[in-house]
């Protein structure tokens, strides 16, 4: 038991730092290369965070434990936005969640919304068609991966016409821009991308450890515990981008990387012997109807513009932390 907590504390924190220099990275490079912070935190940056998720489940899949790969998947997603509203509730941010830009937002966050719903609608109808594959995977898996890849294009795109949008109206734009090379930041963002995937691994191997001793289940242990680790960079990356002054790489970061979750469930599908959703428990959908719920209360929490808001007593983050803990809740009763 010692043993576990020393490990996870120490991989913990070398998550911290990798955390950290990936973030300074990503918001050098949105800047150097102009890309946007809207688009480099929704793909580059929630890919990256992600990393730990695909390798975690990987794992978890290879050695029986599908119920563990998906509460991780959904309850990585819970997290996210359950690190989104607590730094709502410690900012001020002129009525709008985090964002600055809410409509882009919102358009990455309806991709992540619809990504769910379509995971959660392959949960439900898996066990009665259990065959309705294609090349190994459900057709719920590629649905989500086809979907992603176009949501992706779509955000690209509406924030390349924003870019030019800000060139046309705002005078010497392209003189404002940062010069610099941004080999170095991909460089640093490459290795701290890779720390954080050798580690998140083992950081969860610890976690699951310590759970085991309290004889919780794989549903339970994964959309908690396990959870909790592999959203452990998306809350460091958050922390280091609010410090920056970087609003749209947190917001872009939780949407991009919830996106990215629901289409990992694509490869584990195929890793998995059968089909991983025919397999799924039903505590599962929980998980999922609680991140569409919430997911929909940021966009709401976005787009809903007032004047003035109150620190720490913030409708939409409050409401956002109420549903988590009651998902959380329901899943531990229903597992």
């Amino acid at each position: 038991m010692a043993t576990a907590v020393i490990e996870f504390l120490v991989l913990a924190a070398i998550i911290v730092v990798a955390g950290t220099i990936l973030t300074h990275c990503a918001d050098a490079i949105a800047d150097i290369t102009g890309w946007g912070r809207l688009l480099v935190g929704s793909v580059l940056l929630a890919g990256a965070t992600s990393l730990p998720e695909l390798t975690v489940d990987l794992t978890a899949v290879r050695i029986g434990q599908p119920n563990m790969a998906i509460g991780d998947l959904l309850g990585s997603s819970l997290m996210n936005l359950l690190i989104l509203a607590v730094m709502d509730l410690t900012r001020r941010s002129n009525g709008k969640m985090l964002s600055r830009a809410a409509a882009a937002h919102a358009l990455s966050g309806m991709l992540g919304l619809a990504l769910v719903a379509v995971v959660g609608m392959g949960i439900l109808t898996a066990p009665r068609w259990p065959n309705l594959t294609v090349a190994g995977a459900h057709v719920s898996a590629w649905i989500a991966a086809g979907a992603y890849i176009l949501g992706v294009r779509m955000v690209a795109l509406d924030q390349k016409i924003a870019v030019q949008k800000t060139v046309e109206t705002v005078p010497h734009a392209e003189e404002l821009k940062p010069r610099g090379k941004p080999v170095r930041y991909f460089a640093g963002f490459a290795i701290a991308a890779a720390v954080i995937v050798l580690t998140g691994p083992r950081l969860a191997h610890a976690a699951d450890q310590i759970a085991n001793l309290s004889g919780l289940g794989g549903s339970f242990v994964g959309t908690t515990f396990v959870a909790l680790c592999t959203s452990l960079p998306e809350l460091v990356a958050s922390i280091a981008a609010i410090r920056l002054g970087a609003f749209d790489l947190v917001i872009g970061n939780v949407f991009g990387s919830n996106a990215f979750n629901m289409m990992l469930f694509l490869p584990l599908d195929l890793a998995f012997p059968g089909t991983l959703f025919s397999v799924a428990e039903p505590a599962h959908l929980v998980s999922a109807f609680a991140v569409v719920i919430c997911t929909s209360l940021v966009i709401m929490g976005q787009l809903y513009q007032r004047e003035s808001r109150i620190r720490f007593l913030e409708p939409d983050a409050l409401l956002i932390i109420a549903t988590i803990a009651l998902a959380l809740f329901l899943v531990f009763v229903t597992s």
